[in-house]
């Protein structure tokens, strides 16, 4: 009989092990995902969290990092700074939103698209200018008249207003090749 409990009890003690090396494993990989939406400059310093709001990594500056939600296909990691974070949960949350301070997101990463007129669109249509950007930085700024200078469309180059005319109209501002 007392086989049979330290057979059981290495079973137990052995599925324990699996479980954590997996969680471990699957959070190592959120890690790097979010960390590979910021510069190199500021990894070691922002606190990553995953979509539970489980921290992966405690940082020491004002930046959070993401890992690509779960519901996309690809690559979209986010790294935002405290008014981004405002900013992300009204437009999660489809609520108003008015920035009162400059704020700056990266997502080095790239992403897998997004309508540049709708911020609800799901996927591309004939007529929402959906754009699946390279590399890029985002610039939020409490005063939406600064915008008017900057072109709306994405394709002629530089940066880029998006969303214009919403809550949550901000910069975009490309930084590498499109895929």
């Amino acid at each position: 009989m007392k086989i049979y409990a330290y057979i059981l009890t290495f079973i137990a003690i052995f599925m324990s092990y699996i479980v954590t090396v997996h969680a471990s494993s699957k959070s190592q990989t959120l890690l790097e995902d979010a960390l590979s939406a910021a510069p190199p400059t500021l990894r070691s310093t922002v606190t990553v969290m995953d979509w539970n709001k489980n921290v992966l990594q405690k940082g020491t500056n004002n930046y959070t990092c993401f890992p690509t939600p779960p519901q996309l296909q690809g690559k979209a990691p986010m790294c935002f700074d405290a008014t981004w974070l405002e900013w992300a949960d009204a437009w999660t949350n489809k609520k108003p939103f008015k920035a009162k301070t400059i704020g700056i997101s990266y997502m080095l990463a790239g992403d897998e698209g997004a309508s540049n007129i709708d911020p609800y669109a799901e996927g591309k249509t004939a007529d929402n200018q959906w754009i699946v950007e390279g590399p890029h930085l985002m610039i939020i700024t409490p005063d939406a008249a600064l915008l008017d200078s900057l072109p709306t469309d994405p394709s002629i180059g530089g940066p880029y207003v998006m969303w214009k005319g919403t809550p949550y109209v901000h910069i975009m501002v490309p930084i590498g090749a499109r895929k």
